[in-house]
């Protein structure tokens, strides 16, 4: 399973800061509010979105 997030929503869950650490996004790098990221399961389990 696969599931996928943009920044926009990260940010409104509040778990963009580990999102982009899971990514490698950097503060000083360019992001878009839609900015698509695909989370595997593990993922999101670690972020709480399936148990």
């Amino acid at each position: 399973m696969k599931i996928i997030i943009t920044q926009q929503e990260a940010v409104e869950k509040g778990v963009w800061t580990e999102v982009a650490k899971m990514f490698g996004v950097r503060e000083e790098d360019e992001i878009w509010p839609n900015e698509q990221y695909i989370l595997t399961e593990e993922q999101a389990r670690q972020l709480g979105f399936i148990s």
